[in-house]
């Protein structure tokens, strides 16, 4: 496993893998048309431009990713992306654990999840993060908003 930074070379790859992780939450809410299956190369490569990318390779391919920025000294850290047919190994945690150095200037962390994403509340709370709030967007559809300060 090796982490680095991604670049926008990177961004149909990790674009693809985005939207094959995405489709287990889609079907666990019953929601398709969710931002990160909905948005486009040209919006991703944006995303890019403006955050800090990782990319994991594993077995010679990117197999995960994740995104964050600063602003106002809290990092926001944003589509955490693990390959689901390597899920649960520990790649999650390391690409989170790697996203936290890379803002360890930062004084807290924040991040969400949908509300009935069990593992990812499971992983983020296993790494020092509390849930804030739940907020229903609609429907079946709603998020739980998470913070870590350090």
């Amino acid at each position: 496993m090796e982490i680095t930074y991604a670049t926008t070379d990177d961004a149909a790859e990790i674009l693809a893998l985005q939207k094959r992780a995405f489709m287990q939450e889609a079907e666990l809410y019953g929601e398709y048309d969710i931002e990160p299956l909905t948005v486009t190369l040209e919006e991703t490569m944006k995303e890019f431009r403006e955050c800090i990318v990782l990319k994991l390779i594993e077995g010679g391919r990117i197999a995960g990713s994740v995104r964050a920025k600063e602003e106002k000294g809290v990092c926001h850290i944003n589509k955490l992306i693990v390959d689901p047919l390597i899920q649960n190994r520990g790649f999650g945690s390391a690409l989170m654990k790697r996203i936290e150095k890379e803002f360890s200037g930062c004084k807290k962390f924040e991040l969400y999840t949908g509300y009935k994403s069990e593992n990812n509340k499971h992983l983020y709370t296993k790494l020092g993060y509390i849930i804030k709030e739940t907020k229903m967007v609609h429907g079946n559809l709603g998020f739980v908003y998470m913070e870590k300060s350090v």
